[in-house]
């Protein structure tokens, strides 16, 4: 264990070494233009190299399970929407069935119409208060004018 730290201690170190070495034994005033052009460098190493790591993982896809999947040994989905499939046994998955959870993307059509029903009476309920509070200003601007009048 003591070896793999001296060794990383001792990378460490002449690293520090070689960084301080370029940042001031090379260090000239660069131009704006050339400000500008290492910029452009160091934001390209890590996306030039990150596009190199995506190119490698994908080959390393196509290889494991081919191009479009055919030395996969389940080609087909299984379980779609709210079900699923384990240990051969179709289940439910979300409210009522495994791990519990909301309705979200699958409802049927009663729930479908309960939900429209409690949307409209929300908005009525909305349209209504703002319509009282419409009222309650004209009323209050109404009183107002007429203490400035009097």
């Amino acid at each position: 264990m003591d070896s793999i730290l001296n060794a990383a201690r001792k990378f460490n170190e002449r690293h520090e070494r070689l960084k301080k070495h370029v940042h001031t034994a090379w260090r000239v005033p660069l131009p704006k233009w050339g400000r500008v052009v290492m910029g452009c460098i160091y934001f390209s190493i890590p996306v030039v190299g990150g596009w190199n790591v995506m190119q490698w993982a994908i080959g390393r896809a196509h290889d494991s399970i081919g191009e479009k999947g055919e030395k996969l040994r389940i080609k087909d989905v299984q379980g779609i929407g709210d079900q699923t499939v384990f240990n051969g046994e179709t289940k439910r998955i979300g409210a009522g069935g495994v791990g519990m959870g909301v309705k979200l993307a699958v409802s049927d059509e009663h729930d479908q119409e309960r939900s429209k029903k409690m949307l409209a009476k929300m908005l009525r309920k909305a349209k209504k208060q703002k319509l009282k509070r419409e009222a309650e200003r004209k009323e209050e601007q109404s009183l107002s004018a007429e203490v400035t009048e009097g």
